[in-house]
Order: structure tokens, then C-alpha cells, then sequence
């Protein structure tokens, strides 16, 4: 949220590949900034007003660092675009403490699937791993070799023997065989895959055919699922000062709150970050987000108003 931020610098920012570039972020004064875990990603203030989420992709163990890796959107609703054409190397910026909603999970063995500029978290697990010694293999899936970030940086790595990297374009023996290299489930084996939708539903989704139990299955989305039907209209009650605020259908509670004069943080507005989550004291949402797990959303005790709804003619919000 925008009262977390501190001030940090663009260190350095490169190409990674084509339509990627990965800038690395550090504290002004030196010195060490606040730890991660493998997984974890961090707000990033690209402009003024404009909050973006992104993993962070070097070794937790580093700490005088915060790497990252952005991809250029090409329906960008202004962050990526922010980050390629505005951001400087030696530029103040303001960014967030990590927080981590894909950790890793204590395991004798790890699968970890990437699809695009999904590598970025996953690279970070793959160096924690590597790190503790632990069995993991990573299969790392992209359009192309001009496409593939980081490919340099994980041919030279201590790891570089555990991952398989795919290309789309290439022959048919170095596309992915998901059956192939699938194995059959184990109580002791979690699965990691972080990616475009397409991708992360293929895997769940024929690991769940093949028997794998939802608890061993481990997701981190980048985007939302896009444009939702604009749904009906239905009230919001600010339990605090009493409020009843409509909301009509084709506009957001976060929209109608923000036109009330109600500070509620929002970045990502596509239901994936978590900035934005409130409290629900009545009434039944229908959840549109990528961030709260079944588990989370059964209770209905909350919801992202950036995208989100209503199933029940009101919600009471803690507000």
C-alpha cells in the first residue's frame, strides 16, 4: 500500500530479451534492505500514482538488492510502458516491502514451470533451492530464444543442469511434452508454475487430470482473466459511517468508492495484487480475482473491490 513505500534507486537497468528488461533496485544510502523469501514480489511506484506489482527474481540471500524482471504489455494500461520508456538508471522511486502469497513449501522434491516472464519468481525459488541442496527440476517455456530472459544468467548458474528450457518456435523435441515430463503425483513433490493464464491452466490443469492434489499445486498470476460481463447493479453500506453507496452495473466498488471520496488503495485493478482488499462484514461477493484462494473466497469475509461484485443486493464493507 502507498504508506508502506520507501524510497529506493534505479541501480541498473538492462535488455533481457526482446520486449523485457530487468532493472535492479537498491537503497539509497547503501546498506541492506528489508528481506525476501523465494516468491515474494514488491510494489513499485513507476510514476507518480501508479503502483505496479513485480516478483523479485534474485537469490533471497542477497540484500543489497531488489531485482526485477517487467515485460513490455502490449495492451499496457500504463505500468509496463512506464518502466521500458520512463525509468532511469540512478532515478529515485518509491517501492514496497516484499510480501509473498507463492512461497515455497518444505518438500523432498520441487517442479517449477515457467511460462514467459512467469521465469521471474520461479528464478528466485530455483536459487533458493539450488542453495539448499534440495531436488528440484525447472522447465522454463517462451516464444522464442530472442524472448527468453535470464538465459545467460541460468546457462551459467550452479543449477543450469536442472532446467530445461522450451521454445515454441523450435523442433518439435525441444517444445514441452507435459505428459512426459509430468511425473505421477507424490505426497512429498510440490508443483510451481507462474505464467499467462493459457499456460498455467494447461499444467493445473493436466496435473489435476493426472491426480495431483490441489495442496501439492502452487500458482502466482500476472494478469487477470481481462474484461468481465459489467454484471448488475447492487448497493454498498460503509459499516462506519453508515453509508449506501449504488453501484451500477459496468463500473467498479473501487470506482464508486474513489468517487466518494473513500481512500482505498488500488494498483493492479485486475483482482491480482491484493492492494485493494476489504473486509466484508454481510453479504455474499462474487469473486472475479486471482489472488484469494477457494479456501479464502468461501468464506466470504472479503473481496477486491477493483473487480469483483456482488451476488447479494448489498455488502456491508468494513469501512
Amino acid at each position: 500500500m502507498s504508506g508502506d513505500l520507501f524510497e529506493g534507486i534505479v541501480g541498473r537497468k538492462a535488455v533481457a530479451a526482446l520486449d523485457i528488461v530487468e532493472l535492479d533496485l537498491l537503497p539509497p544510502g547503501g546498506g541492506a534492505l528489508p528481506a525476501f523469501s523465494a516468491g515474494a514480489h514488491i510494489d513499485v511506484e513507476v510514476r507518480p500514482g501508479l503502483l505496479r506489482q513485480y516478483s523479485l527474481c534474485n537469490d533471497p540471500a542477497e540484500t543489497h538488492r531488489y531485482q526485477i524482471g517487467v515485460l513490455r504489455e502490449p495492451n499496457s494500461r500504463g505500468g509496463s510502458i512506464a518502466v521500458h520508456d520512463a525509468l532511469r538508471e540512478g532515478q529515485r522511486i518509491r517501492i514496497g516491502a516484499p510480501r509473498n502469497r507463492f512461497p515455497l513449501v518444505p518438500a523432498q522434491r520441487s517442479l517449477l514451470f515457467a511460462g514467459g516472464i512467469g521465469i521471474t519468481p520461479l528464478l528466485s525459488m530455483a536459487e533458493q533451492l539450488a542453495r539448499d541442496a534440495a531436488a528440484f527440476e525447472m522447465h522454463y517455456c517462451t516464444r522464442s530464444p530472442s524472448r527468453t530472459a535470464f538465459a545467460a544468467r541460468i546457462a551459467a548458474s550452479a543449477f543450469a543442469g536442472r532446467v530445461c528450457i522450451h521454445h515454441d518456435d523450435g523442433p518439435p523435441a525441444q517444445r514441452l511434452d507435459l505428459h512426459c515430463v509430468l511425473p505421477a503425483p507424490h505426497v512429498q513433490t510440490h508443483l510451481y508454475v507462474c505464467g499467462p493464464r493459457g499456460f498455467i491452466d494447461w499444467v493445473c490443469g493436466t496435473a489435476r487430470a493426472s491426480g495431483w492434489a490441489p495442496a501439492q499445486i502452487h500458482v502466482e498470476h500476472f494478469a487477470g482473466d481481462g474484461p468481465q460481463p459489467d454484471g448488475q447493479s447492487f448497493e454498498v453500506r460503509l459499516a462506519r459511517s453508515g453509508a449506501t453507496l449504488p453501484v451500477p452495473a459496468g463500473r467498479s466498488v473501487a470506482a464508486v468508492l474513489h468517487d466518494h471520496g473513500i481512500d482505498l488503495p488500488v494498483s493492479c485493478e485486475q483482482g491480482v495484487c491484493g492492494t485493494c482488499l476489504t473486509r466484508v462484514l454481510a453479504g455474499e461477493p462474487e469473486h472475479r480475482d486471482s489472488y484469494l484462494t477457494d479456501e479464502e473466497r468461501c468464506r466470504n469475509d472479503q473481496f477486491l473491490p477493483c473487480c469483483s461484485r456482488s451476488r447479494s443486493a448489498c455488502l456491508v464493507l468494513d469501512l
